[in-house]
Formats: structure tokens, C-alpha cells, sequence
């Protein structure tokens, strides 16, 4: 990870506090998707074909720290150029009706943070299937277009602050470990908002891994009832 940031930021369009929100399992149900593709893998091109592609999505998310799930069938390709069965999944993500899998209220969440400051997205992924996701969802026009995509987002903290520079920042997401590695890196800069939400968020290996987030909510729809008036303040 990158080491605290440098300098002030840039102090031009600077706000008080910006909301900094994750896509996967915090705005959008992005276990419900995967589940969605296995089954449609498992209809589609059999058992055998399905378990091997996730075999190689596995071993890709280790690897790479996000879910690339094109990059995976790239690879499954490579190792059987043969067999275009599997690249019925292309088809199937790229058509997905994202908006449909959003959780409740999370476009009121959304919404309900702007009377204090801008909401951005923040979150991991490809530089296809994330974009799309982000997009069709819905969230990119929630958000005004404000969405950061990168590989690592905890690792690009000095360029979160350089596009959107604030007095106070807010992290919404649902893994405790990018909430205590941009708490590490940001101090009291920041206020880490857990959102118990997906499989990450109910780990126990994780929760006892990690220390708790300054503020944790069970799901996402908590977020209207949560007053950020005090950070004004600072």
C-alpha cells in the first residue's frame, strides 16, 4: 500500500466531505450476479465446462486481488481454443440487467449523503466488465459520472485526493480490510463506514482479522438514517 499522501491536495473545487462508496456487495448485490452466472454456466455449457472456468476465476482473483471474470474466460480460451461453448458467458455479462441487483435504498444512499458532499464511486475491477457494471446499474449517473475504477483502490489513495479533494473523507464498503488499510494510510482524515453486507463482511476469519470500522451498518439502506452534519464541522 502507499504511504500517507504528501502536501494538501489541490484546493480548487475542494469540499468539506466526500463520500467515497465501493460497488461490489456494498451498492450492489454482486454475490447474487455470480450466483445468477453459475447457474446460467451450468445450464448453458454443462458441469464440467462451468467448474473449470471457475477454476481459473479463482486462481485469477488471487492473483490479481479483484474479480476479473473476462480476463478468466480469456484464459479458459487459451487453454481450450477449441471450445466455444463457454463464450456464451461474454454474452451474458455484457446483457446482465445490473440495475436489477442493486440492494434497497441504494440509490437513496446515494442521494442522502449530497446534502453534506459529492458521493464518488470507488471501487476495484477490469477496464470492461466494471465500467459496464457501473454504468448499466445505474450508479454512474447517481453519482454524476464521479466514478474511480482502479486495480488496487487502497494503493491509490494520492489520486483519490487529487481528483477530489476534501477536508474529511467517508469510505462506505463492505471488506474491513480496504476500510483499515485507508484508515492506516488517512488517520483521522477519514471515517470508515462497514457495511455488513456479502461474504466478505460475514468472514469471521475477517472480522477477527481486522478491527472494527468506526461506524458499521447491517445494510446499505442504514445509511438514511446516519447524520454527517458533524463532519462539517472540521
Amino acid at each position: 500500500m502507499q504511504g500517507k499522501t504528501k502536501g494538501p491536495p489541490d484546493k480548487r473545487n475542494r469540499s468539506k466531505v466526500v463520500f467515497l462508496f465501493d460497488v461490489d456487495n456494498t451498492l450492489l448485490d454482486n454475490d447474487r450476479v455470480i450466483a445468477d452466472m453459475k447457474k446460467y454456466l451450468n445450464v448453458e455449457v454443462g458441469a464440467g465446462r462451468a467448474k473449470r472456468y471457475w477454476d481459473i476465476f479463482e486462481r485469477l482473483r488471487s492473483r490479481l486481488g479483484y474479480a476479473d471474470y473476462l480476463g478468466a474466460l480469456q484464459r479458459y480460451r487459451t487453454e481450450h481454443p477449441h471450445d466455444l461453448h463457454l463464450l456464451t458467458v461474454s454474452h451474458f455479462l455484457i446483457n446482465y440487467p445490473f440495475a436489477n441487483r442493486l440492494y434497497p435504498n441504494s440509490l437513496d444512499a446515494l442521494e442522502h449523503v449530497k446534502k453534506w458532499g459529492p458521493p464518488v464511486i470507488l471501487t476495484d475491477g477490469d477496464v470492461v466488465f466494471q465500467p459496464r457494471k457501473v454504468d448499466r446499474s445505474g450508479l454512474s449517473e447517481a453519482v454524476e459520472g464521479r466514478v474511480l475504477i482502479y486495480l488496487h483502490k487502497e494503493m491509490e489513495l494520492g489520486n483519490v485526493r487529487k481528483r477530489h479533494p476534501a477536508d474529511h473523507y467517508v469510505l462506505v464498503d463492505d471488506k474491513l480490510r480496504i476500510l483499515t488499510a485507508v484508515k492506516a494510510s488517512w488517520g483521522s482524515r477519514v471515517t470508515t463506514v462497514f457495511v455488513e453486507q456479502g461474504h466478505y463482511a460475514t468472514d469471521a476469519g475477517v472480522l477477527k482479522k481486522y478491527p472494527p470500522a468506526d461506524l458499521s451498518i447491517k445494510r446499505i439502506g442504514d445509511l438514511l438514517e446516519c447524520d454527517f452534519a458533524r463532519f462539517l464541522k472540521k
